[in-house]
C-alpha cells in the first residue's frame, strides 16, 4: 500500500481512527502492582493496561513488567514510560509497519494533545487489510476519474515496464519493503494500479511493490491499467511534476520511525 507524505491531506484511506478501539481499559500511575496484577488475571483480554492520569498517556504495564516487582510498588515505577504511540489519523497501513516493526500487539492511540482517544491491536490491522479488495479499488478510483474529468475510462489488465511508469508518490517506507519482496518471491503480490493518461503510465498504487521488484532485477509487472479516452489534467501527475518524480530511482526510501504521526510518550511529555 502507499504511504502518506508529510503534507498529503486526507485521501480517503483507511486511517487508524476507523479501526481502533475507542472504549479502552486504563490504569492510573498511582495504582498498586497487586492491584494492576488481580486484574490482569481476571481478564480475558488483557494482558496490560495504558496508563494514564486522567486521559493524558503517562506509559504502559503488562505482566512482563510485573513478574519482578513488589506487589506493594506503584505502577508509575515499574511501567514503561517510553512507548510508542499512534495518532488517530495515522493510515492503517503505517500503524501495521509500527506493530509489526516492533513486535508489540497494541498501540496507544493519542490526540494532538497527548490524550488516549482509543487503542489499535494487531487483530484490528489484520482486519483491515482483509477488507481491502483490488478490484473495488481499482473501481473507484476509475469512477472518481470519470466524475472529476469527464473523461471515459476503461479497465484493462496488462504487463507494464517499471521502467515506463511515472511514480506519484515520494517515499517508501524500509520494512515494507521487505514484506513486499516476500510477496514477490513467494507469488503473492497483488497487480499496481496504473493509469494510462494517453500514454503517460502514472503509478497510483504499488509504490513498495515496484521498489521490491526492481530490487530482485524484475522489469516488468502485471497490472490493472485504467485507461483514459483522452488526455487529462491529473492532480497526481501535477503532485509528480512539483516532486521532480520523473522515474522509480526518484522514490526516497526512509525509516518507519520518522514518520510524521509516529511519537512516544516520552516526546510528548516533552
Amino acid at each position: 500500500m502507499d504511504d502518506r507524505s508529510d503534507d498529503t491531506p486526507y485521501d480517503g484511506k483507511p486511517r487508524v481512527k476507523d479501526y481502533m478501539t475507542r472504549d479502552v481499559d486504563t490504569v492510573s500511575p498511582d495504582d498498586s502492582v497487586e492491584a494492576v496484577a488481580e486484574r490482569i488475571a481476571v481478564s480475558h483480554d488483557h494482558s496490560g493496561f495504558p496508563v494514564c492520569d486522567g486521559r493524558q498517556v503517562e506509559g504502559f504495564i503488562s505482566a512482563r513488567d510485573l513478574l519482578l516487582a513488589d506487589e506493594r510498588d506503584l505502577i508509575f515505577k515499574v511501567m514503561t514510560d517510553d512507548i510508542i504511540v499512534a495518532h488517530p489519523e495515522m493510515r492503517i497501513t503505517d500503524a501495521a509497519r509500527v506493530i509489526l516493526r516492533s513486535g508489540i500487539e497494541r498501540l496507544p492511540v493519542v490526540d494532538d494533545a497527548g490524550n488516549l482517544v482509543g487503542i489499535i491491536s494487531n487483530a484490528d490491522v489484520i482486519r483491515s487489510q482483509i477488507e481491502r479488495a483490488t478490484p473495488e479499488k481499482v473501481g473507484k478510483l476509475k469512477r472518481t476519474l470519470e466524475s472529476i474529468h469527464g473523461a471515459e475510462a476503461g479497465e484493462e489488465r496488462r504487463t507494464v515496464e517499471l521502467a515506463a511508469l511515472t511514480p506519484t508518490q515520494t517515499k517508501v517506507y524500509t520494512d515494507e519493503l521487505e514484506g513486499r519482496r516476500y510477496e514477490l518471491e513467494n507469488g503473492l503480490a497483488e497487480p499496481l494500479v496504473v493509469i494510462d493518461n494517453a500514454g503517460e503510465l502514472l503509478l497510483a498504487d504499488g509504490h513498495h511493490r515496484v521498489m521490491a521488484a526492481a530490487r530482485l532485477g524484475i522489469e516488468e509487472m502485471d497490472a490493472y491499467v485504467i485507461t483514459l479516452d483522452r488526455r487529462v489534467e491529473l492532480g497526481m501527475a501535477e503532485t509528480a511534476r512539483k516532486s521532480d518524480l520523473e522515474s522509480i530511482d526518484d522514490i526516497e526510501e526512509v525509516d518507519y520511525g520518522h514518520h510524521p504521526l509516529v511519537e512516544t510518550t516520552e516526546r510528548l511529555q516533552e
